[in-house]
């Protein structure tokens, strides 16, 4: 059974950082691309970053380039995301996935909350 449980939300001052991780259980986690989403109340998730199964090509949506770093250590199966210069708009939940065989798993989601 496939689990994937993310940790290290909270609250934070625009401007610091955060730290998520999503520790994966269930599956070949090496063996697969994984992604983190995030999600405003009544809207659909949306990507956030990606990362090949080496950790050695990533991707991010425009509005995280350059202040959030996606990486993994396959040997522990745990996936991050280093938030940096955190903006009230990165407030959101969210997820850790990863698909296989069209199938996509999903975290129970993670509340970052960026506020003064």
């Amino acid at each position: 059974q496939v689990q994937l449980v993310e940790s290290g939300g909270g609250l934070v001052q625009p401007g610091g950082s955060l730290r998520l991780s999503c520790a994966a259980s269930g599956f070949t986690f090496s063996s697969f691309f994984m992604r983190w989403y995030r999600q405003y109340p009544g809207k659909e998730r949306e990507l956030v970053a990606a990362i090949d199964t080496t950790g050695r090509n990533t991707y991010y949506a425009d509005s995280m380039k350059g202040r959030f770093t996606i990486s993994r250590d396959n040997a522990n199966s745990t996936l991050y995301l280093q938030m940096n210069s955190l903006k009230p708009e990165d407030t959101a939940v969210y997820y850790c996935h990863v698909m296989r065989d069209s199938i996509n798993d999903w975290g129970k989601g993670n509340l970052v909350t960026v506020s003064s």
